[in-house]
């Protein structure tokens, strides 16, 4: 600032202190302003599985809580493929502005980090995680067309014919693909991994007995179950499914160490500002917390789930590591 003489006018400190305080501040309420303006606008939510598989299911109920709540709409775009590989790819890329949301599942933001030799993303660096929000215990369902009743059944019957019984998944490298390879290793028996597109394709197939098992999430095969096409065996949690109540826990089938489970994650593309992350998240974490959405999930057989973002981010790390151990285990050989 200059005075009527052309030199340079001194502000007063005090004055100066305050400006320069009050100019600290505009991006702080920018930030607020922002983040009480978001959504403004529908928002997409990217599934990279088949629309009717588990995790659409879930995926929808949560959606239909948090579009209520924010005052949006939060359409889902289904694009399945290559084992969730494919629309998580396309997601990596799109806007981090919020409104291009992401379903990730262990598959696509941990086990493919091991089992693909290459990948078009990076599930760390490529994605800022919301939340996981439902777990889904693992359940061993065999096709009506198998002449077994019980898990103890089903190991003795594979051990009798050895290499002859196959099970179906939505993928290699899937949460129902290596909780097959889990329960062979456990128990020394030999079946065949048999990998399908999208979950439509397997069901028939399991009613038909041309896939005899799987270890499925529940609403996978929920269907099939109704229809009497297939028996659930057991539930490889510590809990009975409110959705299974006669059908027994691992543990109470006799097979105690075999637990296993999987889980669905809410993630946005990278960049997206702290601020609506923070609200995605708090979103999230009321919607959970609804005592109707809560009872719905328990029905297909989901628990639900919610760990703050910085949790989200190592509970994501720590799963990379978790299936690769599994994967390396098991011999999974690496897809080109």
């Amino acid at each position: 600032m200059r005075d009527d003489a052309g030199g340079i006018m001194k502000l007063p400190r005090r004055r100066f202190l305050h400006l320069a305080a009050g100019a600290a501040v505009l991006p702080a309420v920018s930030r607020v302003a922002r983040a009480q303006a978001y959504p403004s606008r529908r928002i997409t939510a990217i599934i990279p599985f088949a629309g009717g598989s588990a995790s659409d299911v879930v995926s929808r109920i949560l959606f239909d809580r948090m579009s209520r709540s924010m005052g949006q709409p939060i359409i889902v775009e289904n694009r399945p493929g290559a084992g969730g590989n494919i629309g998580t790819a396309a997601a990596a890329k799109a806007a981090p502005d919020g409104y291009t949301l992401v379903g990730g599942a262990s598959g696509p933001l941990a086990a493919n980090v091991t089992l693909y030799k290459q990948l078009d993303y990076d599930p760390e660096k490529d994605f800022e995680t919301i939340s996981p929000f439902a777990g889904f215990t693992i359940v061993v369902v065999a096709s009506s067309k198998l002449p077994v009743d019980s898990l103890q059944e089903l190991i003795a019957y594979a051990k009798a014919h050895p290499g002859q019984l196959n099970y179906g998944s939505v993928g290699i490298g899937s949460s129902q693909h290596l909780a097959g390879e889990y329960f062979s290793q456990i128990t020394g028996v030999k079946i065949t991994h048999v990998p399908y597109r999208n979950i439509g394709q397997y069901v028939p197939d399991l009613m038909a007995g041309v896939v005899q098992l799987g270890f499925q999430w529940l609403p996978n095969v929920s269907a099939a179950l109704e229809a009497k096409g297939a028996k659930a065996l057991a539930v490889a949690g510590a809990n009975r499914l409110d959705a299974l109540p006669d059908t027994p826990t691992t543990k109470e089938a006799g097979l105690p160490e075999y637990v296993v489970s999987g889980w669905f994650a809410l993630v946005v593309p990278k960049g997206t500002p702290a601020d609506i992350v923070t609200k995605l998240n708090n979103e999230m974490a009321a919607a959970v917390a609804d005592r109707d959405l809560r009872a719905r999930f328990q029905q297909q057989g989901a628990e639900p789930l919610y760990l703050t973002p910085d949790q989200s981010k190592k509970f994501i790390s720590d799963e990379i590591k978790k299936y690769h151990d599994i994967i390396i285990k098991a011999g999974v050989p690496q897809i080109e």
